[in-house]
């Protein structure tokens, strides 16, 4: 009995650890983010191609290589064409994506790469809304990948039937 109540003592005190927990939780975070990279829980944003057709309900966005970095589309669809849609180049560091839209002069921003997730920011340059008809926006879109597949995305289209995405850039 008292070999039992001995043991589980230790045991108590052996788990109570001694050192006090962090007060910044970011820094946990963190840790459990490059624990869950390292077993493969979630993707490594850093070693993951950005290549492939993403999406969420009727919100749609494509990435293809080009000679110089990557071709990128964006639809979304509210519906009642309140739409925005275009086409432009995206570059990748890290975690970070730099987009700029063809033709518009000023729609150039960075969004999040998270992986198997694309997410922008939620205010946008005002110039970006040339891209959109009436109330629509592309502001705090954020999409998860379908496919990887160079050829799925390039067969997205926008409300008019144009190609947003083609590898021949």
């Amino acid at each position: 009995m008292k070999r039992g109540l001995l043991l589980s003592l230790l045991f108590v005190a052996g788990c109570s650890g001694g050192e006090p927990q962090p007060a910044n939780n970011a820094t946990a975070a963190t840790g459990l983010e490059a624990a869950a990279i390292e077993v493969g829980v979630i993707p490594d944003p850093n070693n993951t191609d950005i290549t492939g057709l993403y999406a969420r309900d009727t919100d749609r966005v494509c990435i293809v290589p080009s000679a110089t970095a990557y071709r990128i589309g964006v639809f979304v669809d509210y519906g009642d064409k309140v739409i925005c849609g275009g086409s432009g180049t995206v570059t990748r560091a890290g975690e970070k994506l730099q987009l700029e839209f063809d033709g518009v002069d000023g729609c150039s921003f960075e969004a999040r790469f998270e992986g198997d997730r694309i997410v922008f920011p939620g205010n946008l340059p005002s110039a970006c809304q040339k891209l959109c008809a009436q109330r629509a926006s592309m502001a705090a879109l954020d999409v998860a990948r379908l496919s990887e597949s160079v050829s799925e995305a390039s067969t997205l289209r926008d409300g008019k039937g144009k190609l947003l995405c083609s590898s021949g850039g």
